[in-house]
């Protein structure tokens, strides 16, 4: 439906017009990208993209990514002039206004039509590397009738640098997803200056040896434009295309430079702007023309989704799509019932990672939402189960991704496969490369998005590859991650039924801490007939022992050290010292617990002592000051792991007379 040259300058021109008033009048913002970028995005929304402003949860709308975050009011401008609800003009008005919608950086969980957070620059193509998965996979499984759209990524400069877009696009490239095509800012400036201060690489050329078509255009120049983009969607690749642009274009004055691109153009700048761009309407003020351009694109939008459904009913794949859109939350329990029930007979002394490769064999198997994968770690993070063949190019149906050594590409892509639906991902790596997914995970939070993250060799003992792959601060510092769960099962079934709770929270990101060594079982008696009512983990911390003498002692521990706080309690009642022993595998869910759980699991009139391979800060917290914190508040060491917990103190020969100096 393309509009003439004239209605096209002035629908891109009303992109311009907002966003320069809208940063004015916050005083504070990123005008030079939306203006630069205008003439693109009203080409892409106006011949090329597939949405529906009055349904935007379509399942086959195209994905919209602005991985350029900061310039915000891009999107903002584009969903207002399209007929989304949101944001209306007040909103844009209050752009970056506490109680507005119109955040600084775009916020999915704000307004319908922002598919994901952005602002964290590299981290939005990312995710649309993943949206990009998860379509061919969908419509591998469902056909081309069903699922068949597009991700449509406009990047700038800082997110081509980021370390990230590195491993996205060598993954995109080697999947060959052709449904996956990136428009570049290309206007040569950062907040610093000109792109030459800092970087003379061949940027096309980069992606073309990672296997992407590439192409340019003129990005001020509708016909260039569409050209580009029609050979981009011919090419079977992936793409990327160079739109040449004009930073801030519309400022007289400013244009071109960085002056504009992280700063308001100034009320004169913005009069002369308005002459500059033949805009004679003040402030906020969309005439009702250029208006109704817009709002035909939001229509024709709403007709092809209605020609979708019928499709979709013709097709008879209804209830199946609906199925897989289904969120698998209330149905991870029941796939792990019978399985939980059976270890319960015969616990097993096994490594927690193992534990979860064996609770994922029934799940992968009974939810095939589910799609697994690994950063070179397979093997030692088993991830992968009998259900879960490989997803290649030449297999899009697959259900598990070799993600290659790319830990923060495989997070920020897990991340877009699950804010795009249809599947929820897991994938893992080992704990301390954490540290390298980090970005990636905070946004998994911010953006409710509910991820898995299978991280393994969770402490000292993993043993001889010494300090530099053993965790000490990880598991604490992921804790400190708002709307994160943080899981460290003790055994097999621990381990079963914190793969249950993590499947029961789409809005809230999960990471398992799992550990190398085998672990002794310490469940299984009144576990043979277990339900999702039974699950103890459920409230984050539980009484898995209770004192027989006389209560003095509470021992807090998680993971592999709750086997050792077992040992440390039955030294303690051999001395006729009564001590609950309390497995805490995910503090988060403890701390959402009423004050009664709290203080019946910690009461206040005994010696409270944590136990965990890790910092102690922030152990605090349970004990008091006045309660004991055992803990590695140092890195570890190169040796078998039996004899590194004996070292640093894991045992209850060493832990004992520690409780004992403080009772005393």
């Amino acid at each position: 439906m393309s509009q003439d040259a004239s209605s096209m300058q002035q629908m891109a021109n009303a992109i311009r017009a907002l966003t320069m008033d809208a940063v004015q009048a916050a005083n504070i913002g990123h005008p030079g990208m939306p203006m630069g970028m205008a003439d693109v995005a009203t080409v892409l929304y106006s011949d090329y993209l597939k949405f529906d402003p009055a349904d935007p949860a379509w399942p086959d709308r195209d994905r919209f990514v602005l991985s350029a975050g900061h310039g915000s009011m891009l999107i903002y401008a584009l969903l207002h002039l399209t007929g989304y609800e949101q944001p209306t003009m007040d909103d844009i008005r209050n752009f970056r206004q506490l109680g507005s919608p119109c955040a600084g950086h775009p916020e999915n969980f704000l307004i319908d039509g922002v598919e994901c957070t952005t602002g964290p620059l590299g981290q939005g193509l990312a995710m649309g590397v993943g949206m990009a998965i998860a379509e061919r996979h969908l419509n591998a499984k469902f056909g081309d009738d069903v699922i068949n759209h597009r991700t449509w990524v406009m990047a700038g400069d800082g997110c081509l640098m980021e370390g990230i877009n590195h491993e996205a696009i060598g993954l995109a490239g080697h999947l060959k997803l052709g449904n996956l095509i990136v428009l570049w800012d290309d206007n040569n400036v950062t907040i610093d200056g000109s792109v030459d201060l800092s970087s003379s690489e061949d940027v096309l050329a980069r992606y073309q040896a990672t296997n992407w078509h590439t192409v340019s255009c003129d990005g001020h120049d509708p016909a260039s434009i569409r050209a580009a983009i029609e050979e981009a969607i011919a090419d079977p690749r992936p793409s990327i295309v160079a739109c040449k642009t004009i930073i801030g274009k519309g400022s007289p004055n400013k244009q071109g430079t960085s002056g504009v691109h992280g700063a308001p153009l100034g009320e004169e700048e913005v009069a002369a702007a308005r002459i500059e761009l033949g805009w004679d309407y003040p402030p906020f003020e969309v005439p009702e023309k250029i208006m109704a351009d817009w709002r035909a694109l939001g229509e024709r939008g709403n007709k092809a989704n209605a020609a979708w459904k019928a499709a979709l009913e013709a097709s008879g794949k209804q209830a199946d799509l609906a199925n897989q859109l289904m969120s698998v939350a209330d149905l991870a329990a029941p796939a792990l019932e019978a399985y939980i029930s059976g270890l319960a007979k015969d616990p097993p002394k096994v490594a927690s990672r193992k534990a979860s490769e064996m609770a994922l064999t029934p799940l992968t198997e009974k939810l095939p939402q589910l799609i697994g994968g690994s950063a070179d770690l397979t093997g030692s993070n088993n991830t992968k189960t009998k259900f879960t063949d490989p997803l290649t190019a030449e297999n899009y149906g697959g259900r598990y991704l070799y993600y290659g050594i790319r830990e923060f590409g495989m997070a920020a892509a897990m991340n877009g496969m699950m804010l795009h639906g249809g599947v929820v991902p897991y994938g893992g790596t080992f704990l301390i490369f954490s540290d390298y997914a980090r970005n990636a995970i905070r946004l998994s939070a911010l953006q409710k998005a509910g991820v898995v993250y299978v991280m393994t060799h969770d402490s000292i003992g993993l043993g001889e590859d010494g300090p530099t792959h053993q965790p000490v601060e990880q598991v604490m510092s992921l804790r400190l991650i708002p709307n994160l769960n943080v899981y460290r099962p003790a055994d097999a079934i621990e381990t079963a039924e914190c793969w249950a709770l993590a499947l029961q929270t789409p809005g809230t990101p999960s990471v398992i801490a799992l550990s190398r060594q085998n672990l002794p079982p310490v469940r299984g008696e009144g576990d043979e007939a277990w339900s999702a009512l039974s699950n103890r983990c459920a409230k984050g911390a539980y009484r898995l022992k209770a004192a027989e003498a006389g209560r003095k002692v509470v021992l807090l521990a998680t993971g592999s050290e709750v086997a050792v706080a077992l040992d440390t309690a039955a030294a303690l009642e051999a001395q006729g010292i009564g001590a609950d022993v309390v497995s805490m595998p995910c503090q988060e869910l403890f701390n959402m617990q009423d004050a009664a759980y709290k203080a019946d699991i910690i009461p206040a009139d005994v010696l409270v002592v944590s136990i965990e391979a890790g910092v102690t800060q922030g152990w605090e917290r349970y004990t008091g000051v006045a309660g004991l914190n055992i803990g590695l508040d140092r890195f570890g060491a190169s040796a078998p792991a039996a004899q590194l917990f004996e070292h640093f103190g894991f045992s209850a020969e060493k832990i004992v007379p520690q409780i004992l100096e403080k009772l005393n």
